[in-house]
């Protein structure tokens, strides 16, 4: 997800109570729900697709989990000893007690995958032990009515504290109907899943993928032989198949190349296959080859979700 969303989960965690805990509770909760994405930094020194066999890997992994709260709850304890040194510490400020903030930035860095998780894009949630990729297909990974849910409870809460009021019970009325949406998103998808997966046969792989703004609607992506063909689904009422909207055209599709021998000397060709879930090859207007991912194709903008391929030629696709 985004790091607004990421923040805002830290935030009405912290306002559902935990910030009572120690004193920094707050930004340990915050900061440790963005800290997996500390390898966004990985942008400054990889080029193009390269970025794609690097992010949501090591740093959301198991180790990364338990050392990078220890790491900030560190910083953090150092900081409330420097304002105390300087005179400068708060006198609001909760005593910090180490292993509470150890604590605090243990559970926002664990929300981290768990909500990255819910997307298409995938994560690796068992690296370096395993790099395989797992994916939620639950939301879009800018969701704007979960960032008015998560808004609007940490105001509530925060209106109510100010005024002395029970202010816990907004943030945990935001959690509980966070999690009901998240829920009700889970089982759209579950249902697109076996609605579309009875009516596919010949071993065709199928991908339910959240769109923006409109939760209840999926764009169903179909591939057979994977690294052949993908196509837009949709339906009318009743649960049958209308049309099948191919992306792209057949006469922009390639055959698929033979990317085995290719990688193996094009890092950028071997970071997009180990990152990719729908990959299918196009057409260059110089008759070349431009590898995309299902998941995130848009031909007017050929961007880092995207491989070329210029000394590779296109070849039409096979018969049937």
């Amino acid at each position: 997800m985004d790091n607004l969303t990421h923040s805002l989960v830290g935030a009405v965690l912290g306002q559902a109570g935990l910030k009572r805990t120690t004193g920094l509770a707050m930004p340990a909760l915050i900061i440790g729900a963005n800290l997996p994405d500390v390898d966004a930094a990985c942008f400054f020194w990889l080029e193009g697709t390269e970025h794609l066999a690097f992010r949501r890997g090591i740093t959301h992994g198991p180790p990364a989990l338990v050392l990078l709260p220890l790491v900030l709850a560190g910083l953090l304890w150092g900081w409330d000893r420097w304002q105390t040194r300087r005179g400068t510490r708060p006198e609001a400020r909760l005593p910090v007690r180490f292993g509470w903030l150890y604590a605090m930035a243990f559970i926002g860095c664990l929300s981290h995958p768990c909500f990255d998780w819910l997307n298409v894009y995938g994560i690796r949630l068992l690296e370096p032990f395993s790099s395989q990729w797992f994916y939620g297909d639950t939301l879009f990974i800018i969701d704007p009515w979960l960032w008015a849910l998560l808004i609007g409870s940490v105001w509530w809460s925060r209106r109510q504290e100010k005024a002395g009021g029970t202010w816990m019970r907004p943030a945990w009325v935001g959690i509980a109907v966070g999690l009901a949406y998240i829920g009700v998103n889970g089982a759209i998808t579950g249902y697109e899943r076996r609605d579309y997966g009875s009516q596919l046969s010949g071993g065709a792989e199928f991908i339910s993928s959240p769109v923006p703004f409109a939760f209840w609607e999926r764009q169903q992506i179909v591939g057979k032989d994977r690294e052949v063909w993908f196509t837009l689904l949709s339906r009318i009422p009743g649960g049958a198949v209308e049309k099948a909207e191919e992306l792209p055209v057949p006469s922009e599709r390639c055959d698929w190349p033979d990317t085995a021998t290719l990688r193996r000397s094009n890092s950028q060709l071997d970071a997009f296959l180990f990152w990719s879930r729908a990959p299918f090859a196009t057409r260059a207007p110089d008759g070349s080859v431009i590898l995309y991912d299902a998941r995130f194709y848009d031909p007017r903008a050929r961007d880092r979700f995207s491989v070329a391929l210029p000394d590779v030629r296109c070849e039409e696709l096979p018969a049937g």
